[in-house]
């Protein structure tokens, strides 16, 4: 169960992150999830008190939190194709029907285990709603979209950032103060 209004202001890494009852590293807790939405509360040195969405509270190495914007974004725009929650929702439902029918065939003694987890390899599905907010798993591009409901915005990453990918721009020069552009 959500807690209502709960907000987050970071998400737990890719790897999922070890959590202690106290900020003391003799008391360890059940670690938090990889990409867990977290809100973080309360900050003594590298530890944090994170809050999470069914109002659970652990004590966590802050460093290593991935922060989120503070306000999901939001558009007033009309739907634009890029930006279209809609097609990354048809994919997910047939993703899931794929699954319900191995599991259903599974049950049913159609299909064995080996049979089953070769018919299911390969199929990631992540889709959060609560109320108007979306969060859908988008595995072609392994990252995590928010959406209000008119449009998808990146909200998470699994994947590291492509450096052979031209952006269209000139690289960034480092400028030392002392010696000037270099």
């Amino acid at each position: 169960m959500t807690t209502p209004g709960f907000r987050p202001t970071h998400v737990v890494p890719q790897h999922g992150m070890p959590a202690w009852e106290a900020p003391d590293p003799a008391r360890p807790t059940v670690p938090l999830d990889p990409l867990l939405p977290v809100r973080l509360e309360e900050r003594r040195g590298d530890w944090g008190r994170v809050l999470c969405s069914n109002g659970w509270s652990a004590w966590v190495d802050a460093r290593y939190l991935v922060a989120v914007p503070q306000d999901p974004p939001r558009s007033d725009a009309p739907l634009a194709t890029a930006a279209d929650p809609r097609p990354l929702l048809g994919r997910a439902e047939r993703a899931l029907a794929r699954y319900r029918a191995a599991v259903e065939e599974l049950a049913d003694a159609g299909l064995d285990g080996e049979s089953f987890r070769r018919r299911t390899r390969g199929l990631r599905i992540g889709v959060v709603v609560d109320g108007e907010d979306v969060w859908l798993y988008d595995p072609a591009r392994e990252r995590w979209l928010y959406g209000d409901g008119t449009r998808l915005s990146t909200y998470a990453t699994d994947r590291a950032p492509d450096a052979a990918e031209d952006r269209g721009h000139t690289a960034t020069r480092i400028v030392n103060p002392d010696r000037g552009a270099g």
